[in-house]
C-alpha cells in the first residue's frame, strides 16, 4: 500500500535561493529536451504519399529522441552548462521522466481510447518541485534523520513532523515542493501489507450517495450534508485583492507580494475544501460497508451554466478520496450509471418526470420525499443487486414519506477516524 505524507519545511534564505535556482534550471532543461521531441516529430512526420516543402524542415533527420537518449546526453549538458554539475543527477533524470510520461500521455491512448493533451512549454515558476527517488540507502540523495532532512548538494533542512512517520511504512522518495506559504516535501510511504477487503457475505450496511449542489449528499437512510461553498463565501475577499494586484505593475516587488495574497487565499481554499471531503469520507466509511455512488460525466458539467458551484464541491476529487479511505479500511465502494435515478421511484419503479426546479419527488405510489433521497434509494438499489444486505428494497409505500434532512455535524480530522 503506498500513502504520501506532506510536511513543511524551515530552509534557511540560502537554502531557498538554491532551490529556487533547482527549479528554474530543471525548467530550462525540460523546455530543451521538449523541443528536441517536438523538432524530430516534425521532421519525421508526413502525409502518406507526400512530403510537404512548405510546412517541413528540410535537413538531417536525427534518430528517435526518447528518455534514454536525453538521459544519456545529461554529462554533455554539465560540460556545457557548469551550473547544471550544482543539481544531483537523480533529480534531472526525474525532470526528464515527467516529460517522457507527459509525452507519452499524448501520443499513446489508455485502455478507454483517451489521450491527454499536448506538452507544454513551461513558464517561469512553472516547475516548483523536484523529486529524489530514493531516500534512507547508501546511494540516495535525501536521508530523513529524525526531524532533520539531509538533500545531497543542498545540506540539512528542519521538517515539521507534525504527524510520525507510520510503522512499518518504508520512505521510497521525496518530493520538494514550494506552496505560496513556503517549502514542503512529500515523502511517499509503502507498506508490504496490503489491508484485506471484507468478504462480501459479511457487508452488514451499505447506501447510496447522491451528490448535489443544493446539499453536497445525501444517503439512501435520508441523512443530508450542507454544502460549505467554501469558494463563494472568500469571492469578496478574493475580488478585492485582485482589484489591488490589478492597480501594481507587473513585475514589480509589490506586484509579486500581492499576487502571493491572492495564492495564499486560494491555498487556504482548497485546504478547506480538502479537509472538508477527508472528513466526510471517513464518516461515511465509518457507518457503512459499502458505499454506492454516481458515475457522473463531471467534466461535461462543469461546462454548463452551473459550472462555479460544480467546481466549488468538487465531487470528482471527494470520490477519489472517498475511494481511497474505503481501501485502507477494507471497505467496499461501486459507481453506478446514474441514468433515470432522479426520475424513476425508488417504491414501485414507475418513471416520474420533473425539472431540476423541483425538489419533491411525489409519486402516484403514494411516496413523497426528497428527491435526493429518492436518487439515494434508487442508488442503492442498483449496487446492491445480489447482496444479501437487509432493507435494499425500497421504502414503504402504504402511506406518504417526507423527508426530514438531518445535517451531519461533521467534527472528525482525516488523521484521526470518526467515532
Amino acid at each position: 500500500m503506498l500513502l504520501t505524507h506532506q510536511y513543511k519545511l524551515a530552509p534557511t534564505p540560502e537554502q531557498v535561493v538554491t532551490l529556487e535556482a533547482w527549479g528554474e534550471l530543471l525548467r530550462r532543461h525540460y523546455n530543451y529536451a521538449l523541443g528536441q521531441r517536438l523538432d524530430w516529430l516534425n521532421r519525421t512526420r508526413s502525409q502518406i504519399d507526400r512530403c510537404s516543402l512548405v510546412r517541413e524542415p528540410i535537413g538531417e533527420i536525427s534518430d528517435k529522441v526518447d528518455y534514454y537518449t536525453q538521459a544519456s546526453d545529461l554529462k554533455q549538458t554539465k560540460d556545457l552548462f557548469a551550473e547544471y554539475k550544482n543539481i544531483y543527477a537523480d533529480c534531472q533524470q526525474q525532470n526528464l521522466m515527467r516529460l517522457d510520461k507527459a509525452w507519452k500521455r499524448w501520443l499513446v491512448p489508455d485502455k478507454n481510447g483517451k489521450r491527454g493533451g499536448r506538452p507544454r512549454f513551461k513558464k517561469r515558476g512553472d516547475i516548483c518541485s523536484f523529486t529524489f527517488p530514493r531516500v534512507n540507502n547508501p546511494k540516495a540523495g535525501a536521508h530523513l534523520v529524525g526531524n532533520i532532512l539531509k538533500l545531497s548538494k543542498i545540506g540539512e533542512i528542519e521538517v515539521i513532523l507534525h504527524r510520525p512517520i507510520l510503522d512499518g511504512f518504508e520512505i521510497k522518495q521525496a518530493t520538494i515542493l514550494r506552496k505560496a506559504d513556503g517549502w514542503y516535501v512529500s515523502f511517499s510511504l509503502e507498506d508490504k501489507a496490503v489491508p484485506e477487503p471484507l468478504p462480501i457475505s459479511e457487508i452488514k450496511s451499505a447506501t447510496g450517495i447522491d451528490v448535489g449542489l443544493e446539499k453536497f449528499l445525501t444517503t439512501a437512510d435520508g441523512q443530508s450534508i450542507a454544502v460549505p461553498q467554501y469558494y463563494r463565501k472568500a469571492q469578496s475577499v478574493l475580488a478585492h485583492q485582485q482589484r489591488k494586484l490589478a492597480r501594481r505593475i507587473k513585475g514589480s516587488k509589490n506586484y509579486q507580494k500581492q499576487s502571493n495574497k491572492v495564492a495564499r487565499l486560494h491555498l487556504h481554499v482548497a485546504r478547506q475544501r480538502k479537509e472538508f471531503h477527508y472528513q466526510v469520507a471517513h464518516w461515511l466509511v465509518n457507518s457503512y460497508d459499502l458505499i454506492i455512488f454516481e458515475n457522473l460525466n463531471i467534466k461535461g458539467l462543469a461546462r454548463t451554466r452551473l459550472a462555479k458551484s460544480i467546481l466549488d464541491v468538487a465531487w470528482g476529487a471527494f470520490l477519489q478520496i472517498l475511494q481511497a479511505v474505503a481501501v485502507r479500511r477494507g471497505k467496499h465502494t461501486q459507481g453506478v450509471n446514474p441514468r433515470g435515478t432522479s426520475i424513476n421511484c425508488s417504491g414501485c419503479g414507475e418513471r416520474v418526470e420533473k425539472s431540476l426546479a423541483v425538489r419533491v419527488h411525489s409519486c402516484s405510489c403514494g411516496l413523497v420525499i426528497d428527491r435526493d433521497w429518492n436518487s439515494a434509494l434508487n442508488l442503492l438499489n442498483l449496487g446492491s443487486v445480489g447482496l444479501p444486505i437487509p432493507g435494499c428494497g425500497g421504502l414503504e409505500v402504504t402511506q406518504p414519506v417526507r423527508q426530514q434532512v438531518s445535517f451531519v455535524n461533521l467534527r472528525c480530522s482525516r488523521y484521526t477516524a470518526c467515532s
